[in-house]
This record gives structure tokens, sequence and C-alpha cells, in this order.
């Protein structure tokens, strides 16, 4: 027995069942029956604007935001890797402290990754230095010792007295060959000198004495053999 003034009919066309206790959608503004009046047991082309639901993390019970189609899962275990506050969470960061140093990535390793040349620590992705547009390109830890040597060793006393020395001899050599007319002339003086100031650099003032010392014995030895 049916009594039509009371209740409504499911607006489901496949269910129009009689429901004295009709549920009307707050989406589409429909009635529907007790058995298709939830969004997706009707189709509800509206469900987007309602259904909206936030993950809670299992560890500290807080809500985690996320963006409109982003998995639920990814966006608890990033919060759970940056910002729970849980003791398990914690400690699991406790381990991986070794952030990247590049501007925007939040990513942590368990083990440093130091870049040869800027020596920053980055995550293996941007391990590279083309990754994280190093900064310090050209200059490895090698490089940057060999440098410090050449300039310890150019700021040593014996070595300024040979260059002192070598630039009073290439001064008068220049008052000397001031003559020359030609380019080819000059250029051929300019690279002589050159090759003598790099020999120069290139000995120490101890071996540099000690040639002095050789050439002048043979010399006496020659004069002594003469007479």
């Amino acid at each position: 027995m049916e009594f039509p003034e009371l209740g409504n009919n499911c607006s489901k066309s496949s269910c129009k069942m009689l429901d004295f206790l009709p549920v009307k959608c707050d989406a589409c503004r429909q009635i529907f029956c007790r058995d298709h009046f939830q969004y997706q047991n009707h189709g509800c082309t509206e469900a987007l604007s309602k259904d909206c639901q936030v993950p809670v993390c299992p560890l500290c019970n807080s809500p985690v935001p996320s963006k409109r189609g982003d998995l639920p899962d990814v966006a608890v275990g990033s919060h759970i890797d940056r910002d729970c506050q849980s003791d398990p969470a914690q400690a699991k960061r406790k381990a991986y402290v070794n952030r990247c140093s590049l501007k925007g990535c939040k990513q942590k390793e368990l083990i440093p990754l130091k870049c040869t040349y800027c020596s920053l620590n980055h995550c293996l992705k941007h391990r590279f230095p083309d990754d994280h547009n190093c900064a310090g390109k050209g200059m490895t830890p090698s490089g940057a010792a060999a440098v410090a040597r050449l300039q310890q060793k150019a700021s040593s006393p014996a070595l300024k007295r040979v260059a002192t020395a070598s630039a009073c001899g290439t001064e008068s050599q220049r008052a000397s060959v001031s003559h020359l007319q030609t380019e080819d002339e000059a250029l051929a003086w300019a690279l002589q000198q050159s090759l003598y100031e790099a020999e120069l650099q290139g000995h120490s003032p101890d071996q540099h004495g000690q040639r002095k010392r050789t050439s002048s014995r043979q010399k006496s030895e020659k004069s002594c053999f003469v007479s």
C-alpha cells in the first residue's frame, strides 16, 4: 500500500523508489532514497565542490593540507619527513640531517654529498655541479692548495731576491736591444726573455747558487789546466 502524499520518490532514474524519509543531496540539491543519497551512489556531478577530505597523520593525528587531486599517502609522507612532531618522526629526521643546499629543494640524505667545487651539501638529484648551478666551478681543493703553495713560494725572501736580480738584468737587456728596428727581432727577444724568466722561476735559489759554484769551479779547473 502506497501513500503518494507521504515522502518523495528517489531522483535516480533506475530507482524511483518512494521513500518516507528521503535525503536531499547538499551538492546537486536532488532527493534520493537511503540507498542512493551518497555522492558515489547517484553519480553526483557536483560532488567535487563538497567532497573535500583532508588526510590525517597517523602519528600525530594532525590534519595534513594537500592540493586537490594529490594522493593522500604522498602528502602524509611528506608531512612525516618534514613537519611531524611525533617521536618516531623526529627520530627519523635526526638520521636524515644532510639537507640539500639548492634553493627550493628540501630533500635530505642519510650521508653528506658535498660538491668538490663549492663544498656545499646537496641531494642525490643535485649532486653534480651542472645540476645545482655551482658557483665555485674550476677550483677544486687540490687546485686551491696548489695556488696557495705558489703564493707562499712567491712570498719567500730568497725568491724575491732572485726576481729582483732578474728584473734588473731584464732592464739592462732591454736598454741594450733598444736599437732593434724590426718587429720580428723584438718578438724574438721577448720570447727569449720569457724563457729566461721561466727558467729562473723553475729553479730554487739554492739550485741556482749551486749552478754558479759549479760553473766557477769548472772555470778554475780549466784555468789550472791551461797554465
